[in-house]
């Protein structure tokens, strides 16, 4: 039997090796920073942008015209809408255009714009099965030509006030 009154020696502290807490620990911060650039740089050349409502129209969109405008939604897997817009570009010109860069302006109950949006013009390829797109270089509108366009909005604002949106020609390549 042990004597009450024997001094038991405390167990030795044990260390503990903090080594991958650190290498954790800096992997999260080059993370971080690495995404702070990348951002930065996006920003930077134009990825995250909002052409103003007044930019000035490419000097070619004069040559083009758009016309039979229609819109259409459907629901996305996500539950919410798609909203389409098609119609037909034609161009009046001299030059073969291989690409069209267009803003799409949604106005409010008070004509005010509530959606403001750019992107690239998508000509439809073909209609059945289904409708698949292009891009204008892989089909360019000769002088003369006309083709039907189709525009896709993964959302439109609530506020928006159901009429047809402004479409502004903002940049033409030509050949």
């Amino acid at each position: 039997m042990s004597n009450p009154n024997e001094v038991i020696p405390a167990a030795a502290k044990e260390e503990r090796n903090r080594m991958p807490l650190i290498v954790a620990a800096v992997a999260v911060l080059l993370i971080a920073a690495l995404a702070i650039v990348i951002l930065k740089d996006a920003t930077r050349h134009g990825a995250v942008s909002v052409t103003p409502v007044n930019a000035p129209l490419d000097p070619y969109a004069a040559s083009l015209s758009v016309s039979r405008l229609a819109m259409s939604e459907s629901a996305n897997l996500a539950g919410g809408k798609v909203t389409y817009l098609d119609g037909f570009i034609a161009n009046n010109g001299s030059r073969t255009v291989s690409a069209v860069t267009v803003q799409v302006l949604f106005r409010d109950f008070s004509r005010e714009v509530t959606q403001n949006q750019t992107l690239p013009l998508k000509l439809i390829r073909v209609r059945e099965p289904a409708v698949d797109l292009e891009s204008v270089s892989a089909s360019p509108l000769k002088p003369g030509d006309e083709k039907e366009f189709r525009l896709i909005f993964d959302s439109v604002k609530p506020d928006w006030d159901g009429a047809y949106p402004e479409i502004r020609i903002l940049h033409v390549e030509t050949k």
